[in-house]
């Protein structure tokens, strides 16, 4: 078979394939052999449109690794930063632009103490709006059937209260200033013996009345429990002149590096200053490098990419070869290599959109339906984003292996 006939439009294409039927998802007029890189791009993209069309089945198999990726993917991904935001709860919601904390710090707990040196230079700093002290300790929750159940206690100094409490859904922050009270999660009133507001229980030892509940102030841990910065004192058995932490509000317009940057070199090596980023950003590496987490959800993210790349890949070669005569018909009609290329690119963009479309609405139903306030899972705009990225990639890779079938492909192999 030659070529001779491929530049002419008013030729029909069962007269160019001497009589071999042309499947209706192929192209029906040939393509101009010099035809614009345009005019090229459009009939490929139609035609690998109308193929994907043509076998439901084939766009179906497709479809579904690309939805499986990206559900897998996403939930593990968002599941990872539901973690790590987890950890991060507290500094995000404190209200503190700079952290003054032991040195050696790279998670939010209980360390070495600080004396009140640091709380009193932060004071006396030009640019603070105000710094208090914070404590933060473990402290257990007697239940009336017997035993105790740990939380996370703060004790906040009045009356600014830096450091919370925040999400309160009954009672109010102000209860804090009465003698022997406390605000614990809602989330775990059952847990910690069916609490109302005035109950009774005894916390480390001591009896405390319940003012208030938050909700969702769950961390990667026991909840937290808030109380007033003497009470907290008393109850993890802490020293008049110590804290954990000083936590520093700057004033408006004034740039929060520059207060740490000062604060640190006044302070020296003994105490460690940060802004609210650069902690969040330590807790973030020491989560990564130093637990399994990263580990863990980093192999199952990528599990679910290479699943749903080999499900592509084996789908979009299987539709390659099960297509091979629609293909060496292609290239009777003058397609050349590079224009195939050029139908199966298109093909796996339409595969990687409409898979990541329907894959993160999944998703995001899925996190919406099991979003409790110990479990939340994190979407950001960045992961949407992404995933598209991602999976145009992946299936572009796909379909490249396809293309390696095609290349020795020869256009009389329609006359057999």
């Amino acid at each position: 078979m030659t070529r001779a006939g491929i530049g002419s439009s008013s030729r029909s294409s069962a007269d160019v394939t001497a009589g071999v039927a042309i499947p209706s998802a192929v192209v029906a007029a040939p393509l101009p052999s010099r035809a614009s890189l345009r005019v090229r791009w459009r009939a490929m993209a139609r035609t690998g449109i109308k193929m994907m069309l043509h076998d439901k089945l084939k766009m179906l198999g497709t479809l579904v690794g690309v939805i499986f990726a990206v559900l897998l993917a996403n939930q593990q991904l968002a599941t990872f930063m539901g973690l790590l935001s987890k950890n991060v709860l507290f500094l995000r919601n404190s209200g503190a632009d700079v952290w003054i904390a032991p040195p050696g710090t790279n998670q939010f707990q209980a360390g070495k103490q600080l004396g009140d040196f640091a709380l009193m230079r932060a004071r006396v700093t030009e640019g603070v709006e105000w710094a208090e002290p914070l404590i933060l300790g473990a402290a257990t929750v007697a239940t009336p059937v017997g035993g105790a159940e740990p939380v996370t206690l703060i004790g906040v100094h009045l009356p600014i209260r830096g450091g919370g409490p925040w999400n309160i859904v009954a009672g109010s922050a102000a209860a804090l200033a009465r003698p022997d009270t406390m605000i614990f999660e809602d989330a775990d009133r059952e847990k910690l013996g069916g609490l109302n507001l005035g109950s009774l229980r005894e916390v480390s030892g001591h009896k405390i009345q319940v003012g208030g509940f938050t909700y969702g102030l769950i961390p990667f841990g026991p909840s937290f429990a808030f109380a007033g910065y003497d009470l907290a004192r008393e109850l993890l058995k802490t020293p008049r002149d110590r804290n954990n932490f000083v936590m520093v509000k700057v004033r408006p317009g004034v740039d929060p590096k520059r207060i740490a940057t000062d604060l640190q070199a006044t302070l020296g090596t003994d105490v460690k200053v940060m802004t609210r980023d650069e902690y969040m950003t330590n807790i973030y590496w020491y989560l990564l490098k130093s637990t399994p987490i990263g580990i863990t959800f980093g192999t199952s993210t990528l599990f679910g990419l290479i699943v749903g790349f080999v499900i592509v890949s084996l789908s979009m070669f299987s539709a390659v070869v099960d297509n091979l005569r629609e293909f060496g018909t292609l290239k009777a009609l003058g397609a050349t290599t590079a224009d195939l290329a050029k139908l199966l690119f298109v093909q796996s963009v339409a595969y990687a959109i409409v898979g990541s479309t329907i894959g993160l609405a999944l998703v995001s139903n899925l996190a919406n339906a099991i979003r409790t306030p110990r479990l939340a899972l994190v979407l950001l705009p960045q992961t949407f984003a992404g995933t598209f990225v991602v999976m145009t990639v992946l299936c572009v890779i796909a379909s490249s292996l396809a293309l390696f079938r095609l290349h020795r492909l020869e256009p009389a192999m329609v006359f057999r």
